[in-house]
């Protein structure tokens, strides 16, 4: 058994991952994982306490690339964090990967990538090369993203559709699209066809806080 250790770690290390105890020795920072074995980290991933792994994530981080994961922050099941050259920052509090994993690809020198606080990435999908996603920013399916900025707001959780960070929501491709908060694309295709639409048409039981 020992043997069969040393040989996953000795391949870990020519690939810059953590070995096995390196990655069950994160627990003594407060980050939590599930399966050490499946789990994937950089030896260069920057993780704050609180951030919690479920089994096989995946985080990549090239020589000149970096990846930053805020605290309190929960990467699902087939979360796939991958930074070889450009960079990837996701902040605290966030939701990643629930319902089939997230992709994150900023392989190039001048990549940047950036989730803010509270946000909520879900359902499959991807984010590659640039997007600037704010506070309570939501991705929901299987959506792929470029050059995307959606406006910084309260989570889902927010009472009030109005104050939520911008959302899109179905499926398909969405590139250079710009949604502020309160703000939602839903499209099955290309998201550039389809309308921007308050958050509120959707959450007709919600009612605005008055301020």
């Amino acid at each position: 058994m020992l043997d069969l250790i040393a040989g996953i770690d000795e391949t870990r290390r020519l690939q810059g991952f953590l070995t096995v105890g390196d990655v069950l020795a994160l627990r003594a920072r407060g980050i939590t994982v599930i399966d050490p074995f499946s789990t994937l980290v950089s030896n260069r991933a920057e993780l704050a306490a609180g951030v919690f792994l479920w089994p096989n994530v995946t985080i990549i981080v090239g020589e000149t690339g970096s990846v930053s994961v805020g605290s309190s922050t929960i990467l699902h099941s087939g979360t796939r964090v991958v930074a070889q050259a450009g960079s990837v920052f996701i902040g605290s509090n966030c939701e990643i990967g629930e319902e089939g994993g997230f992709t994150f690809i900023a392989d190039n020198e001048g990549d940047l990538i950036t989730v803010g606080n509270n946000a909520r990435l879900n359902g499959a999908g991807s984010i590659a090369r640039n997007a600037q996603l704010g506070d309570g920013a939501q991705v929901l399916g299987p959506i792929r993203i470029q050059q995307c900025r959606l406006g910084g707001g309260g989570s889902f959780r927010e009472a009030d559709p109005d104050k939520r960070g911008g959302v899109l929501k179905g499926c398909g491709i969405a590139r250079n699209l710009d949604v502020p908060a309160g703000m939602v694309i839903q499209a099955f295709g290309l998201f550039g066809d389809a309308p921007l639409r308050h958050q509120r048409d959707f959450h007709p039981g919600a009612k605005p806080v008055q301020s």
